[in-house]
């Protein structure tokens, strides 16, 4: 269903000429067939796959169907190794979406445990602009859960997180899918803007 796994992120570094998108998935299934429907219209795109989001695609019955040209990344190694690429100017452009609580409050925090975490950290040290998607946003939710829509009602510190990973550098933290589309065209527009899209 993930289709091809790249391991050997040095030997892929070699094909690459381009700077991507990066995007990384958590465990949250918030908005997740949307955020999938956009991910699928960006070009020169890695998805870093966590090992939550691996269960979430399977619970949510989702394929990925993406592009031939589409790297995917899967949480399987304990220093999350495909984030070396990050220091060699691959990435322009990195989004967490969806993104759990737990993933929120683990950047705040600047905890680097998994493969999501872990491209949040050093897309911030390698001066990377990142988009988040937080899920926990007002005091009372609806989200989709595998059987349905349910009503859910964030804690305060989840949402005190949310509001934290607003004050990061080079971060921008968006609430709603309309604002994710907005925020990725943005991105989208700068590199139109940019003379020079290929790196050595």
């Amino acid at each position: 269903m993930l289709g091809a796994v790249v391991m050997d992120y040095e030997k892929e570094l070699k094909g690459v000429t381009v700077p991507r998108f990066g995007w990384a998935l958590t465990g949250s299934g918030h908005f997740f067939k949307e955020s999938l429907e956009i991910m699928r219209r960006l070009p020169h795109l890695d998805v870093f796959v966590s090992r939550a989001a691996a269960e979430v695609i399977r619970m949510y019955k989702q394929d990925l169907e993406l592009p031939a040209d589409v790297r995917i990344f899967k949480d399987t190694t304990a220093s999350a190794a495909p984030v070396g690429a990050f220091y060699y100017g691959v990435y322009h452009t990195l989004i967490l979406a969806p993104a759990t609580s737990n993933t929120v409050a683990k950047c705040v925090a600047g905890i680097s445990d998994n493969l999501a975490t872990n491209v949040f950290a050093q897309a911030g040290k390698c001066r990377v602009p990142s988009i988040v998607f937080a899920c926990d946003t007002a005091p009372e939710m609806d989200t989709e859960a595998p059987k349905g829509m349910v009503k859910v009602y964030p804690r305060r510190i989840d949402l005190e997180n949310t509001e934290k990973l607003k004050s990061f550098e080079a971060t921008t933290v968006v609430e709603t899918v309309a604002a994710l589309r907005e925020a990725v065209e943005a991105r989208l527009t700068w590199l139109k803007t940019q003379k020079t899209a290929s790196f050595s």
